[in-house]
């Protein structure tokens, strides 16, 4: 079976960290040499990508002067005109140089939070620049190991400040760009803070300007958490929080694998695309948004296994649409939906304008019920449905 071939408007795009991921662990070295940004916008462009991007420390390092950044900043906008690819969405690295070594935004040390902020705005200028449209907040520091360590109410505190600080900055600036959060429960803080999409959807609401933060869930952090990460990015959707997504793969609670997207839940991963490509209440595209992969190509490829690896990100994600395509067009589908009464889920538990008083009136709705009939009754067939989904997965059907 071959793949369609990629093109713009499928939004495929990759960090500058995934395909340039030298190898490195906390168990061993670089692997592979490091990757230069513009030979990097050249491969992506090859294997069908529309966007890169980027944390700032990945353009250039930590500590560089201005003429530095500046020559890096020069080369990867000539790279960017000569391809085509753009820049949908940029972050800050707050997580690997010592001073973050207990946060950024919410470091014990005030000194840090303020340099944090510093850091944070002055790449949030330059994605505006390079016209990002979405600004992606992963606090993988911001967290602790010991619960003596830090004071979480307290520490939310200051994450909101931070957040009304940006949005603030952003209004002020007219910068056309939203904040996404990303959620992960653990690694490399033993706890970090906004653990789970749901902790960051509540965190949201608490905002002066919640309407310009969203989310960025990633398939492996809401899978170590041993949560659905399909049912995750719904509930993202139903909030119209889904701002930008990460896709890769993830084989159970363990740490952060960052495998190719559908390397990990198959089958999570088909009910995924069908959600973001089907989803819609008209059955149009849930999310029009960027299909960002954020994966780490294994230690054990070289250059070409990167590139190999890329191509693999894109492959399974139109398999999957393809195949999710075929499974909603599949009359058996259609007769196994309504047996199991999807569509009845659509329909209000009240009647147009129904009150309390009026449910209560309605004996068919309890006194008169035959709850005693669901006993061996005929059931619902999800079994039959998902094995329907199944052998559309694998393309027997």
């Amino acid at each position: 079976m071959t793949a369609p071939t990629p093109t713009r408007d499928d939004k495929f795009s990759f960090g500058l960290w995934t395909v340039g991921y030298n190898g490195a662990d906390p168990f061993g070295g670089p692997t592979r040499a490091a990757l230069d940004v513009v030979h990097v916008v050249e491969k992506l462009a090859e294997v069908g990508a529309y966007g890169l991007t980027f944390h700032d420390d990945d353009l250039f390092p930590f500590g560089s002067t201005d003429a530095e950044r500046q020559k890096q900043i020069d080369r990867l906008k000539g790279a960017l005109e000569a391809t085509g690819l753009i820049i949908p969405m940029a972050t800050t690295n707050l997580f690997s140089a010592p001073v973050f070594k207990d946060g950024g935004l919410t470091s014990n040390d005030r000194a840090v939070r303020r340099f944090a902020l510093r850091k944070l705005i002055r790449n949030l200028d330059l994605a505006a620049e390079l016209g990002a449209k979405t600004y992606v907040a992963w606090g993988g520091r911001e967290g602790a190991e010991y619960d003596s360590a830090k004071d979480i109410r307290v520490a939310l505190e200051r994450y909101k400040e931070a957040f009304d600080f940006l949005g603030q900055y952003v209004i002020d600036k007219g910068y056309d760009i939203r904040f996404a959060i990303e959620p992960k429960p653990n690694e490399p803080r033993g706890d970090i803070l906004l653990p789970t999409v749901g902790h960051a959807l509540a965190f949201i609401n608490e905002l002066e300007h919640p309407e310009l933060v969203g989310l960025n869930p990633e398939v492996g952090h809401e899978q170590m958490a041993g949560l659905n990460f399909q049912a995750g990015i719904a509930q993202a959707l139903w909030h119209g929080k889904l701002y930008h997504i990460d896709l890769n793969g993830q084989r159970g609670i363990k740490y952060d694998q960052d495998l190719v997207f559908g390397h990990g839940d198959l089958h999570n991963a088909f009910a995924l695309v069908d959600l973001l490509e089907n989803g819609g209440p008209n059955g149009g595209p849930a999310y029009d948004g960027p299909r960002h992969f954020d994966y780490k190509p294994s230690r054990t490829e070289d250059e070409d296994g990167v590139w190999e690896s890329a191509r693999a990100n894109i492959r399974t994600y139109l398999l999957l649409k393809e195949r999710a395509a075929a499974f909603r067009a599949d009359p058996e589908v259609q007769e196994a939906l309504a047996a199991a009464r999807v569509p009845e889920l659509g329909q209000p538990t009240l009647n147009p304008g129904e009150t309390v008083a009026d449910l209560v009136a309605d004996r068919s709705a309890f006194e008169d019920f035959d709850a005693a009939s669901y006993f061996n009754a005929k059931g619902f067939g999800f079994v039959r449905l998902q094995q329907l989904a199944t052998e559309h997965l694998l393309g027997a059907r």
